[in-house]
C-alpha cells in the first residue's frame, strides 16, 4: 500500500506529533508498505531523503506563520502524489488547504488539537477545516476526552474513531536511578521533578518553577528548549529557586531515557487545550514514575488516573500542584505503588504496536 503523510515537519525536527509519525510511518514500512512524509524544508530549498525506510520529501518554506510553515510547492507536491491512503496530520491549516486543492481520497485524518492560542485565524480557518472533515473517510482522535469535546470533532462523531498514540515502553525501563544521575550530572540525593517538553505558552512550566518555591528540599530537570526559554531562566532567578533547577537544554533520544529514570516524580503543568495528549506522560509512566498533570478537558487526564497512576491537578495552581507532590514524595510506597501502577498502564493501553496495527486496520477498511 502507498502510504502519504502529511504534516509540517519530521525528524530530526523534535516534537510530540513528530516523534508521533516518525515512529508511525518507520513500523508501516517495516511492514512492507510503500511510505512517504511530506513536510516543509527548514530552508527556502526543497530536499528528499531516505530515513529508516521511509522516504522523507520536504517542501521548500517561504515564511513561518503563527508556528505554520507556509510552503506553496507542497501544494504541487500533493497534488503530484499518487497514494493509496492520504493521512493528513491536523493541526496543519497549509497541508490541510493542499489537500483540499489537490488531494487525493482516501483521506485519514490525525486530529491531534483545536487551534487555541491564534484564535483569530482559527476563526478564519474553522469553515474550511470543517470542510475538510466532512471529507475525511476516517478521523482518529488520540483520547475520548477530545472527541467528546472538540466541537469539531462532534459533528463528525459518526466517523471518530479513538486510536491512542502509543510508544515503545521497553525503551524507558531498566536504568538505575542513581546511575541516571551520574551520567546527567544531576544532584544523587535530592527529590528531583521532572519536565519533558518543548518551552512554550502552554506547558506551564511557570507554574511549576512557583510550585517548586513551595518545595524547599526538591530539584527539578528541565529538557527542551523553546521560545519561552528565557523568560522562564528570569522567573525562576526571581522566584530564587534558579539554583535548584537544571537546564539540560535539547536531549538527545539517547539521554531522554536517563531525563525520566533519574526523577522520582515527573510534572506535565500545562495550562491550555493545547496540550491535546502528553506523550512525555507516556515516556515517564513506561519509566515506572508517577506524574502529575493538570485537568484540560483533553488526553491528558485519561492517560493519567488520578489516584492510580499519579495525581491530576487544576492547571495553573501553584499551591495545588506543591501540595501534590509533597504528599508523594513523602510516601515513597505510594511512590512505588502508582509507578508500577503507571508503567501497567502502558504496557496495556498505549504501546507503539497496538497503536500501528489499529491505524493498519482502519487503512484496509477505508480502502475496501
Amino acid at each position: 500500500m502507498r502510504v502519504l503523510h502529511v504534516y509540517k515537519d519530521y525528524a530530526p525536527v523534535v516534537g510530540g506529533m513528530e516523534n508521533h509519525i516518525r515512529l508511525l510511518a518507520e513500523a508501516q514500512a517495516r511492514h512492507g508498505h510503500d511510505v512517504t512524509v511530506l513536510v516543509t524544508s527548514r530552508q527556502h530549498r526543497a530536499s528528499a531523503e531516505v530515513i529508516g525506510g521511509v522516504r522523507v520529501v520536504r517542501a521548500s518554506r517561504l515564511f513561518t506563520l503563527s508556528s505554520a510553515p507556509v510552503s506553496l510547492s507542497l501544494f504541487g507536491e500533493l497534488r503530484a502524489a499518487q497514494p493509496d491512503i492520504t493521512h493528513l496530520h491536523s493541526p496543519y491549516p497549509v497541508g490541510e488547504a493542499a489537500w483540499l486543492v489537490g488531494g487525493r481520497r482516501p483521506l485519514i485524518v490525525t486530529y491531534q488539537s483545536d487551534i487555541v492560542r491564534q484564535r483569530f485565524l482559527g476563526t478564519l480557518w474553522s469553515p474550511w477545516l470543517r470542510r475538510l472533515l466532512a471529507s475525511a473517510d476516517r478521523i482518529l482522535a488520540s483520547s475520548p476526552r477530545y472527541a467528546e469535546t472538540s466541537p469539531f470533532l462532534q459533528p463528525n462523531r459518526e466517523r471518530v474513531e479513538v486510536v491512542p498514540l502509543g510508544i515503545d515502553p521497553d525503551r524507558f525501563r531498566g536504568i538505575d536511578r542513581q546511575t541516571a544521575r551520574a551520567r546527567l550530572a544531576l544532584p544523587g540525593s535530592k527529590p528531583l521533578l521532572a519536565f519533558v517538553g518543548r518551552l512554550r505558552y502552554y506547558k506551564g512550566l511557570h507554574v511549576l518553577l512557583e510550585a517548586l518555591a513551595l518545595l524547599p528540599d526538591a530539584g527539578l530537570v528541565v529538557a527542551g528548549t523553546g521560545a519561552e526559554g528565557e523568560h522562564l531562566r528570569r522567573h525562576a532567578e526571581q522566584l530564587g529557586v534558579d539554583r535548584r533547577v537544571m537546564w539540560l537544554g535539547d536531549v538527545s533520544e539517547e539521554e531522554l531515557p536517563l531525563v525520566y529514570a533519574s526523577c522520582d516524580l515527573f510534572v506535565l503543568p500545562s495550562t491550555a487545550r493545547s496540550e491535546a495528549y502528553g506523550l512525555v506522560l507516556l515516556e515517564a509512566m513506561a519509566a515506572g514514575r508517577p506524574v502529575i498533570s493538570t485537568e484540560l478537558g483533553t488526553g491528558t487526564s485519561w492517560i493519567n488516573e488520578n489516584g492510580v497512576t499519579g495525581r491530576v491537578i487544576p492547571p495553573g495552581d501553584p499551591k495545588a500542584l506543591s501540595d501534590a507532590a509533597r504528599r508523594l514524595l513523602s510516601d515513597p510506597q505510594r511512590l512505588r505503588d502508582m509507578g508500577r501502577a503507571a508503567s501497567q498502564r502502558v504496557d496495556e493501553e498505549f504501546t507503539a504496536d497496538r497503536m500501528v496495527e489499529h491505524v493498519e486496520t482502519i487503512y484496509e477498511e477505508v480502502v475496501r
